[in-house]
């Protein structure tokens, strides 16, 4: 299996979303690319994401970027529905080079590479999310999500 991280606002529905689609195995709300080795404050430049485990024989970088770009708003800087603020930015991380060259060419390959402000960055450190946030949309539905009901359900078997 392989491993990426999408941040696309809040993690509730982004994890939400993730772990209907073809090809992805397990997945983890957490935070991304921050400043120190703990969550403090405003998580101190913590992107949430979800931490995406997916077998590439199955669904490509390519292909779970397509997805992603389903959830987000990719013109929106620091901003996802009504959640604001860097921990709400846009971003795919990962360790390996290959994930994040894919990811890249996903990007330049669309006709409005020139607006996108979603990061591609190196993943520097990851921090899981509190046991509450873990999967909370399916233990509570009715919590608030950035992300329509039936793009949420889209790929739900």
């Amino acid at each position: 299996m392989d491993t990426i991280y999408f941040a696309g606002g809040c993690l509730w529905g982004v994890q939400e979303f993730i772990k209907t689609l073809p090809g992805v195995t397990a997945t983890e709300a957490g935070r991304a690319n921050g400043t120190s080795d703990t969550l403090e404050g405003d998580y101190d430049g913590y992107a949430e994401c979800v931490k995406t485990e997916f077998d590439p024989s199955v669904v490509t970088v390519s292909e779970l970027m397509g997805y992603f770009f389903e959830i987000i708003d990719p013109y929106s800087l620091n901003q996802q529905g009504q959640d604001v603020g860097e921990k709400y930015r846009t971003g795919v991380y990962s360790e390996e080079p290959q994930h994040l060259e894919e990811a890249k060419a996903f990007i330049r390959e669309r006709n409005d590479a020139d607006r996108i402000v979603v990061e591609v960055l190196p993943l520097t450190n990851y921090v899981r999310s509190a046991e509450e946030h873990q999967d909370r949309l399916t233990r509570c539905p009715d919590d608030y999500c950035h992300i329509p009901e039936e793009i949420l359900r889209k790929y739900v078997e």
